[in-house]
């Protein structure tokens, strides 16, 4: 892998500054998972069934943000970057996918969300989740998103290590 210029979360700090940093440390660390690598082994899947790849984990986080920030906090229905039926898994199917592509929408949908988390005027702003019909609060979808980053940055942990053996970070 690339040097890892990641930026560790505060030691001390606010909540907000402290989920904040937690969440980009995550986005980075996933994409450190990814430096380095060309397409077809960003594509290389983990294991028969599975379709997961390290491609389709960065697919599959852009369909995250913007579901969890853009829906929730501006359009309610704007549609999915990969499926017309609310499928996330669809993602994870990258066989035709480039990093241009994946990384582009991805990086597309980071910079969405952190522009809407920093217009918020407290992690108690609400929200409305279509898919649960309740409202949210900022807090709680920058913890889901968090958590969903740690469970699949710990699958990048293993593709990674699967493609040429890198481990760490």
């Amino acid at each position: 892998m690339t040097t890892d210029d990641r930026i560790g979360p505060p030691l001390t700090g606010g909540e907000r500054e402290t989920l904040r940093a937690f969440l980009d440390y995550h986005r980075a660390t996933l994409a450190l998972k990814c430096a380095g690598l060309t397409d077809g082994q960003l594509r290389e899947q983990s294991s028969p069934p599975s379709t997961l790849s390290l491609l389709g984990l960065v697919r599959h986080l852009a369909e995250v943000e913007r579901t969890w920030f853009r829906r929730v906090f501006e359009d309610h229905d704007i549609p999915l970057v990969w499926s017309d039926e609310m499928n996330f898994q669809a993602a994870y199917d990258a066989s035709g996918s480039t990093r241009a592509e994946a990384f582009a929408a991805w990086e597309a949908e980071v910079a969405h969300a952190r522009r809407i988390e920093q217009a918020a005027d407290s992690l108690d702003a609400v929200g409305y989740q279509p898919r649960w019909e309740q409202e949210v609060s900022l807090r709680m979808v920058m913890v889901h998103v968090l958590l969903e980053y740690g469970r699949h940055n710990g699958h990048a942990d293993f593709l990674r290590e699967g493609i040429d053996g890198v481990t760490g970070a």
